[in-house]
């Protein structure tokens, strides 16, 4: 089983018991209720926090032992999942290798690795080093703290509008930068409101001048789904650094995770994809700077 495959039967058994794993509450880039490494601090990647199971510190079994703590009888370990970098010499037809400058040109290929970490949970005599909130859900959606985040990511934007009719539909328009929606009071709740607006912000990352994703496709096929993947995990990410409570979300959830349970297991790279992309979103619209989390 490779990298993309452990990952992928990882999000799918969790489909399969019901747990959608991108709407975990502890999936949140401000820095509270979140997996860290137990080294350095830095928070984990959106695809690992999704992978790794609960909030907390994290440390490798050296890591551990290097502090002269223990691992508990029978603890598991959890992966985390990284990007590494291998450079292959490029060759011409005749098997020459090419030069430029005298130095051989050189091709980097990114590839997926992974190491095992051990919750503090799960040690003994390790102490955490950083402090650790258990965050929050707010008892009505955030409002205020809301408009003003999305109004700073449309000035940001440049050219994109937001335009609420009486209608029944929700979606961005790439031609004209607009995403449409209906009015708030159509929904039956605030939270499903924000949550429909940040799933159509997530879409509009994706244009040439933002994070420039392939957005085309027809329902039902592969890069449809997979933009479609990008603005939920996008959607669930903001949902829960904002404290909006997820599960007053209206959909029908057994047919939603069916959805994704037969997208997934006809692509083993989608959700990696996905997941790096809907990290890039996220730090657009938030206007976090890249190199924050790990």
């Amino acid at each position: 089983m490779n990298v993309y495959e452990i990952i992928t039967d990882r999000i799918i058994k969790e489909l399969e018991s019901g747990i959608i794993p991108w709407e975990k509450p502890w999936v949140n880039t401000s820095g509270t209720n979140v997996a860290r490494s137990h080294n350095d601090g830095r928070i984990y990647s959106i695809l690992n926090q999704m992978c790794i199971g609960m909030p907390g510190e994290y440390a490798t079994f050296k890591q551990v032992t290097a502090e002269k703590g223990t691992v508990k009888k029978g603890a598991k370990s959890s992966p985390i999942f990284f990007w590494s970098m291998m450079h292959k010499e490029v060759k011409d037809k005749d098997g020459n290798v090419k030069m430029k400058d005298g130095q051989p040109v050189m091709n980097n290929i990114p590839f997926l690795k992974y190491y095992s970490v051990f919750h503090l949970e799960d040690t003994e005599n390790i102490k955490p080093k950083y402090v650790f909130s258990q965050g929050h859900v707010a008892e009505n959606a955030p409002i205020a703290e809301i408009d003003k985040a999305v109004a700073d990511y449309v000035s940001r934007a440049g050219g994109l509008t937001i335009r609420n009719y009486e209608q029944g539909r929700s979606f961005y328009r790439p031609a004209s930068d607009e995403i449409i929606l209906p009015h708030p009071w159509q929904f039956k709740n605030p939270e499903s409101y924000y949550a429909t607006l940040f799933h159509e912000l997530g879409h509009s990352t994706g244009t040439e001048k933002r994070c420039n994703r392939k957005m085309g496709g027809c329902f039902g096929d592969e890069e449809y789904s997979a933009e479609e993947l990008v603005a939920e995990i996008t959607s669930a990410v903001l949902c829960n650094h904002f404290g909006i409570d997820t599960s007053k979300i209206q959909r029908n959830t057994a047919a939603y995770i069916q959805n994704w349970l037969t997208v997934l297991k006809n692509d083993s790279k989608m959700v990696v994809g996905a997941a790096g992309k809907a990290e890039k979103a996220v730090k657009l619209i938030l206007n976090i700077k890249e190199g924050s989390d790990k």
